[in-house]
């Protein structure tokens, strides 16, 4: 498993057709056999934040599956509004130091 993660920075406008388009994009997550969780988290010390946690079977099955997928092409046109507001897209390995 590999988890990737999206720093958005949303302008206060922008915010509600935000969260509307993921809540739609989610449905194309959910139906992805890739796809093993997600989680959109709102930032309180600086609103204009968002991080966007996926967790993939593995970066090869998201980015060569995923992203030639149907679910891929039912999801992308939700967010394509926001991809310019993406500070960071990285894939992360876990380490031991969990809880």
């Amino acid at each position: 498993m590999v988890v990737e993660y999206i720093r958005y920075r949303i302008s206060s406008e922008k915010q509600n057709s935000f969260l509307e388009a993921y809540s739609k994009a989610a449905s194309a997550l959910d139906d992805s056999e890739y796809c093993l969780g997600y989680e959109l988290s709102h930032c309180e010390e600086e609103p204009d934040r968002f991080i966007l946690r996926i967790e993939w079977t593995s970066t090869e099955d998201h980015l060569g599956k995923f992203r030639s997928s149907p679910e891929f092409r039912a999801f992308l046109p939700h967010i394509r509004p926001y991809i310019n507001d993406i500070e960071e897209m990285q894939h992360y390995q876990l380490t031991q130091v969990v809880s």
